[in-house]
């Protein structure tokens, strides 16, 4: 087995698992992009396993602190692990993230359950190159009726893959419809955002329309209309709806229906639908902010950051006293002490005093690495409108 030198003070002596090109020292062998490596400190005394791609800025991904190779059984043990993980948190594992990368020990591969189908990703070459064992078994555990790999994202351009989707196993399942918690999903797992749902926020839906019994709602950037929808089942005395995406309005609209809640669906962009609602003195009980990762670079989070203060002060200047704010973030980029300061901020400007009600996060089958900052990415609040100050 080849093996790479890190330098001193790199991540991983930190507790992470990802090597930088810059955190090579020296390499002994000849490994090729996909194998699996030998880490070595400076003293050549061995640290684990990693796969290594140099194509890539992270040149090696540690998996294992011991020789392990990617075989059969590997894939197998640290599958089921994950599922037994998901099951031990009280995940339902027929409908979860069932595996999430550096977090069950997998570097970039995602997986998500979906009853009998499954939708999987392979986001680094050393996975990519073994997509037959890993089907093999996810197969053999989980016993799927399909596999489908969508693998679009652009991580794949910077391991040096090319973008693909299809089916891998079974047949290309019709859109369908899953029920969670008294909502409706309709799952299009083939053409379907992300994998066909926001997973990670599935709990969210209940705990924020928890605070929404007998408030007018405003829920924006509203996708398939899972807060929508739970603000309705908890008796909200109105929702509103709002997503840029007509497509995603329509499906929020069919899943209403065939949950039996009523709420108001309009596809419009939801930073232009806040300017006019506070020009126009619209006002309401309680606003959800629920947006796409406004940044996937650590370049572009200034410009976040913008995005982030201008969508608060103006939800803010339309929340009545006593109003809730329900708001999310989900790029890792932007810290938990960052987003929270661009809440302030904005509360400042729209002289409001917030009080926090309650803070929510990513859905277990999302498992959070205490050492790996990546792996933490949702961060949310809910904050109340003080009366008066």
């Amino acid at each position: 087995m080849s093996s790479l030198i890190v330098q001193p003070r790199s991540r991983l002596f930190h507790g992470h698992v990802w090597v930088y090109a810059s955190d090579v020292k020296a390499t002994a062998g000849e490994p090729k992009p996909g194998d699996v490596v030998m880490l070595k400190d400076i003293r050549n005394r061995p640290i684990g396993s990693a796969i290594y791609n140099p194509q890539s800025q992270i040149n090696a991904r540690l998996f294992s602190y011991r020789r392990q190779e990617l075989d059969l059984d590997f894939f197998q043990r640290r599958i089921q692990r994950a599922v037994n993980q998901r099951i031990a948190s009280g995940i339902d594992p027929t409908l979860c993230r069932l595996i999430w990368s550096e977090s069950d020990g997998l570097p970039g591969l995602v997986v998500d359950r979906y009853g009998d189908h499954l939708v999987l990703q392979t986001l680094t070459l050393a996975m990519d190159q073994r997509s037959d064992l890993i089907i093999q078994a996810l197969r053999e555990i989980v016993q799927p009726i399909s596999i489908v790999e969508r693998n679009e994202g652009a991580v794949r351009k910077a391991e040096g893959m090319e973008l693909r989707k299809g089916v891998v196993f079974g047949e290309v399942p019709a859109p369908f419809q899953i029920k969670y918690g008294g909502l409706t999903f309709e799952v299009d797992v083939l053409e379907g955002q992300k994998t066909g749902l926001y997973l990670d926020q599935l709990d969210n839906y209940q705990q924020c329309a928890a605070l929404a019994k007998g408030r007018k709602v405003l829920d924006c950037f509203t996708n398939q209309g899972g807060f929508a929808q739970a603000c309705a089942l908890a008796g909200a005395e109105s929702v509103r709806a709002v997503d840029v995406s007509e497509h995603a309005i329509a499906q929020a609209q069919r899943n209403a229906a065939a949950s039996g809640l009523k709420a108001e669906w309009l596809a419009a962009n939801c930073f232009d639908f806040l300017k006019a609602g506070e020009t126009a003195g619209d006002t309401y009980d309680m606003i959800i902010l629920d947006p796409p990762s406004f940044t996937r670079t650590k370049q572009s989070v200034k410009d976040a950051m913008r995005g982030y203060k201008e969508i608060h002060l103006r939800a803010l200047k339309m929340l009545n006293p006593g109003g809730l704010l329900c708001t999310f973030s989900c790029s890792h980029h932007v810290s938990t002490g960052d987003f929270h300061q661009v809440i302030v901020d904005a509360a400042v400007d729209a002289r409001k005093t917030l009080r926090q009600v309650t803070t929510f996060g990513q859905r277990a089958d999302h498992p959070i690495i205490a050492s790996i900052g990546e792996t933490e990415y949702l961060r949310g609040y809910a904050f109340e409108v003080q009366a008066s100050w």
